[in-house]
């Protein structure tokens, strides 16, 4: 019997250890938050990147405008997003699970909603180290309603990057390589094969990163990354837009705009990409922005709602375990019945429809097949296509306890070497 005993709480020990050690993926709100934006520092991006003091502002709508009470607490993760060893005190000075108290009521929009924004540090919260930050929100029952993730460096390294056309003719068309050199800033890195943890991103969507990158060499103190296949990317292609800042004329993209109970924005339909030749058109990679222009005031709380209304020409319907879904930061690049699209068979259109603030947005169209997610299988890739890339470096010192983030890289394929 003390031997069961003792199985079982060995068992229960090692369970306990494997969940602990999973990576944190952002838990995504329900339908009645909507336009969460969380930015910082200078450059734009679907999550912050702020150097460690910057401040960072974190805003987001309540469309039950009951101007109901949020909390907010904050988690600090190892650089794979597994739970890190730190106590709160040790990475955070202050307290958490405080009660985001800066909120408005939106003012002379058909769609009523509470607009709530918090900023990073404040008089209750400063962070301590760098690395990686998860900012929960929670409602009065304790509920756990949505998390966003965000980065915090300090300079102590520089990083140095730059796009490339891959060397093996197969992918030469279709992918991007990024090379990059990482210099600490100091002493040079203890043991850089396994303290160094180098994470790349594109275009700020943590879906599809690469990670567990060795230094193909070593130049002085300089670490050396300028492999091919291991840093590839495909191209993909450039996001569609449309703008709805003014919901009472049509732009561009937007065919018909009607008033009903709320405003309907009807977009142009778009086509299947995947065999049409590349053609540059500027956009934000995925991003969103708020604006209005219908009225002077506040944008986040002036700017109204519209139903917008999507459409794919698509001349045949799907097989039962293919489905085609909306893509962009205006729900964080999530796959949810909301932005999910149906056929249309009379039309032979796939259809679907977004309620989305006034603003400015990019949006694809991606297919999803069993459990795998193909992001360009409708757009097309592109070597030439422009996207943005993030590198993060991480360094856990002998002895240490946590992964610092010490430096960022960023590079654009706008400048694409040969």
């Amino acid at each position: 019997m003390k031997m069961m005993i003792k199985k079982l709480t060995l068992l229960l020990f090692f369970s306990l250890t494997l969940s602990n050690a999973q990576e944190q993926n952002e838990h995504a709100p329900p339908a009645f938050i909507k336009s969460i934006q969380f930015r910082g520092g200078p450059n734009r991006g679907v999550f912050p990147v702020v150097q460690l003091g910057e401040p960072v502002n974190f805003r987001f709508d309540d469309l039950n405008a009951d101007e109901a009470d949020y909390y907010y607490r904050i988690k600090y993760y190892n650089y794979d997003w597994t739970p890190s060893k730190l106590f709160q005190n040790e990475y955070m000075e202050g307290y958490d699970n405080l009660r985001i108290d800066d909120y408005s009521t939106s003012f002379n929009t058909l769609q009523r909603f509470t607009h709530y924004s918090l900023n990073i540090p404040n008089e209750n919260i400063k962070l301590k180290v760098s690395g990686n930050y998860m900012i929960e929100v929670y409602s009065a029952y304790d509920e756990l309603v949505f998390s966003r993730k965000f980065c915090v460096y300090e300079n102590a390294a520089s990083v140095q990057a730059a796009v490339y056309k891959p060397q093996n003719m197969d992918r030469f068309a279709t992918h991007q390589s990024l090379h990059f050199a990482v210099t600490p800033s100091g002493t040079f890195f203890a043991n850089p094969d396994e303290n160094v943890k180098v994470v790349l991103l594109q275009n700020y969507q943590w879906d599809a990163t690469i990670t567990d990158i060795k230094p193909q060499y070593y130049s002085r103190n300089t670490l050396e990354y300028r492999y091919q296949a291991p840093t590839q990317f495909e191209g993909g292609n450039e996001y569609f837009f449309f703008d709805t800042k003014d919901l009472r004329v049509t732009t561009p993209n937007i065919n018909y705009i009607n008033r009903a109970d709320l405003y309907e924005s009807y977009l142009k339909t778009d086509i299947v990409r995947a065999q049409l030749d590349y053609t540059y058109a500027p956009d934000i990679n995925g991003d969103f922005e708020i604006r209005n222009i219908m009225r002077p005031g506040n944008t986040n709380t002036d700017a109204d709602y519209s139903f917008v209304y999507f459409s794919l020409a698509y001349p045949y319907e799907l097989e039962e375990n293919e489905e085609i879904y909306i893509y962009g930061a205006f729900n964080n690049f999530e796959l949810n019945e909301l932005n999910k699209m149906n056929y249309n068979p009379a039309l032979e259109l796939y259809e679907g429809v977004l309620l989305l603030k006034q603003g400015f947005y990019n949006y694809k169209y991606v297919l999803k097949q069993n459990d795998l997610l193909y992001k360009n299988s409708l757009s097309g890739s592109h070597s030439l296509a422009e996207n943005e890339y993030l590198i993060l470096v991480y360094y856990r010192n002998i002895g240490g306890r946590y992964d610092a983030l010490v430096g960022v890289g960023r590079a654009n394929s706008f400048e694409l070497q040969n």
